[in-house]
């Protein structure tokens, strides 16, 4: 495969919180939204290089959107904590901690926090095997 972008596309009932937790908490970019497409609205946010965005969709209606489960991640990856640290305090306040991850992988590898829709978001830190830390 040869591609140039990488889309996630989630519904939502909230779109104001999750720009909030994305954007402001986060610090992904706010890549714009859209209002009354066939009924929904959304935001998508994404990475400084565009290569990546998640879109997040609201009904007018409102909808379903089921729980997921708390393995359910999307997994950021860093060259150090002190980034990670620094999106940690920005997420606190906004009265976002931390939670215990699911897997016990992740314990002491990252910090797990919570969405405004509880999906899980995972910021990694260590070092993956293999891996040059001179980067």
């Amino acid at each position: 495969m040869n591609v140039t972008k990488f889309r996630v596309a989630r519904p939502t009932n909230d779109l104001r919180a999750l720009r909030a937790f994305y954007v402001e908490g986060l610090g992904l970019i706010d890549r714009g939204g859209f209002q009354g497409h066939a009924g929904y609205d959304g935001q998508l946010v994404g990475t400084a290089d565009a290569s990546y965005e998640i879109e997040f969709t609201q009904h007018v209606d409102g909808g379903p959107c089921a729980p997921p489960s708390r393995d359910h991640l999307l997994v950021f990856y860093f060259r150090g904590r002190a980034e990670v640290d620094a999106i940690a305090e920005r997420l606190r306040r906004q009265g976002v901690s931390p939670v215990e991850p699911a897997n016990p992988y992740w314990v002491g590898r990252g910090l797990t926090f919570e969405d405004p829709d509880g999906w899980r978001v995972v910021l990694f830190y260590a070092p993956l095997p293999g891996a040059s830390t001179n980067a």
